[in-house]
């Protein structure tokens, strides 16, 4: 394992990391807010940041000195986070330390397996990691094959379609990351509806290296309309 690698798997054991995204079309898509969103995440404890696309990659890479996930979503169906190698080149090239990929077993562009996005990344830049998104224990047992570094219950509920597909629940899917975790070694990642510190308590039951909290904590669009929801119905 190399030693820079090991680093940032050790730095974000049983820790939080925070995912700082906005969609398109929403006010916060600014890469300036992006990383004053980072910064402000890292003041209250997070040990790493999840951002999306080169120009968050970059300003996030400037503002905040804990690792930085970074992805690049291309498309709006099928596998479209972070879907080839020039896509992760990409992100590691802007200062991801490291680099999510969808692991699902469904077709990608350019003829290219989630295998082939970890040995070229780890050839080409031994130092960055990789991380997982997957969707079931099918794509989990791949992934730890493939050589990933961390493998991620980021696609559990968002992969329609899909022959392994999991249903979405309300909150964390726990049955989801119990199998995860009897199913691999490499270190586990839950990221996914986790929408309070008590969702984060509960996934912490579990073996599991580190978790993920993106929504419930940096989309205020969706938190209000969680309140709004709660409003007396006239």
């Amino acid at each position: 394992m190399n030693v820079q690698r090991q680093a940032v798997i050790d730095a974000i054991k049983g820790r939080l990391i925070v995912s700082c995204q906005a969609y398109p079309g929403e006010p916060m898509r600014r890469s300036d807010i992006t990383a004053a969103v980072a910064q402000s995440v890292v003041a209250g404890g997070a040990a790493a940041v999840r951002v999306q696309g080169i120009a968050d990659i970059v300003a996030c890479r400037q503002a905040v000195e804990v690792p930085l996930i970074g992805l690049i979503k291309f498309g709006h169906e099928g596998v479209y986070i972070t879907p080839s190698i020039s896509h992760a080149r990409a992100c590691a090239l802007s200062g991801a330390d490291v680099i999510a990929i969808d692991a699902t077993l469904r077709e990608r562009g350019e003829g290219e397996t989630f295998a082939d996005a970890v040995s070229a990344m780890h050839e080409e830049f031994p130092g960055v990691a990789i991380m997982a998104d997957c969707a079931s224990v099918e794509d989990a047992k791949a992934a730890e094959q493939a050589g990933a570094d961390f493998i991620g219950t980021t696609l559990s509920g968002y992969t329609p379609g899909y022959q392994y597909a999991r249903a979405a629940t309300s909150g964390p899917d726990f049955d989801f990351i119990a199998a995860v975790c009897q199913a691999v070694r490499a270190p586990i990642v839950v990221e996914g509806r986790i929408h309070s510190p008590q969702d984060l308590a509960a996934v912490y039951q579990y073996p599991i290296h580190a978790a993920c909290v993106g929504t419930a904590i940096t989309h205020p669009w969706r938190l209000t309309e969680w309140y709004v929801d709660k409003l007396p119905k006239a």
